[in-house]
């Protein structure tokens, strides 16, 4: 009965802890998986600076974020990727209870495009990689869980990506993340999270400024449908696909 107490007074501290309109703002900016000093998401959540330095106290003390000194500056991030999917299911959730002409207005194109979920690749970029990677028989995703078949680690290689820099033996290798604007699962994990740093490494795709959208570069475009068979189309918004 003790432990069933503390896991709901533990649950209501962290709703609390979200509810709030800035801290959920800081927490969305950290959802590129990049570190920011307090001045930069005080910037970006459109607060004072000695608001945001509280509002990340409260963070830390829950666990939601971790602090990293580096010289005079701290670097803040997201403690975990467990925090990072939370919060993107919170945005699924937010989706379903909000009228859909209004939620659509709200979800921006270039996020619907292609962004970074945490430390891997979401939006219609990220469906199609999953989607892509499963037609070809290399990767299984299904009931919470995934598993990268011995095709999936060669076809890895093939591309130079090396799975172990990205913590394969010390976390999950791959599970489905449920895509907020899609709908749809796109790959997280450390295969994920490989692909994606693989892909700004290429310059297959950049980040943009002060957001965790990301554009496809026109060299991306070309390694996209040769490697994954993933054409313009799929990557374009459903209403300009059924306009075509």
């Amino acid at each position: 009965m003790l432990e069933a107490m503390n896991a709901e007074t533990d649950l209501a501290w962290i709703a609390s802890l979200l509810g709030d309109p800035a801290r959920s703002c800081i927490l969305l900016a950290l959802m590129d998986g990049r570190a920011r000093t307090a001045k930069e998401l005080a910037f970006l959540a459109r607060i004072a600076a000695p608001t945001a330095s509280s509002h990340l106290g409260k963070l830390l003390g829950s666990r939601l974020v971790a602090v990293e000194p580096q010289g005079r500056h701290r670097y803040f991030r997201l403690a975990s990727a467990e925090v990072g999917q939370l919060i993107e299911a919170l945005a699924i959730v937010a989706g379903e209870v909000t009228p859909s002409t209004a939620w659509r207005s709200r979800a921006n194109e270039s996020l619907a495009a292609a962004r970074t979920c945490y430390d891997h690749l979401a939006g219609r970029l990220g469906v199609a990689i999953a989607n892509a990677l499963q037609a070809r028989g290399d990767l299984v995703l299904a009931d919470g869980c995934g598993a990268l078949k011995p095709s999936g680690r060669a076809f890895m290689g093939s591309l130079g990506i090396d799975l172990d820099r990205f913590g394969a033996t010390r976390r999950v290798l791959c599970r489905p993340c449920l895509d907020w604007t899609e709908r749809r699962f796109h790959l997280a994990g450390s295969v994920g999270a490989a692909i994606c740093a693989h892909c700004l490494e290429q310059g297959c795709v950049r980040r943009m400024r002060d957001s965790r959208a990301l554009t496809i570069s026109a060299e991306g475009r070309e390694r996209f449908a040769a490697v994954f068979g993933i054409e313009g189309r799929d990557l374009e918004a459903p209403a300009r696909r059924a306009a075509a």
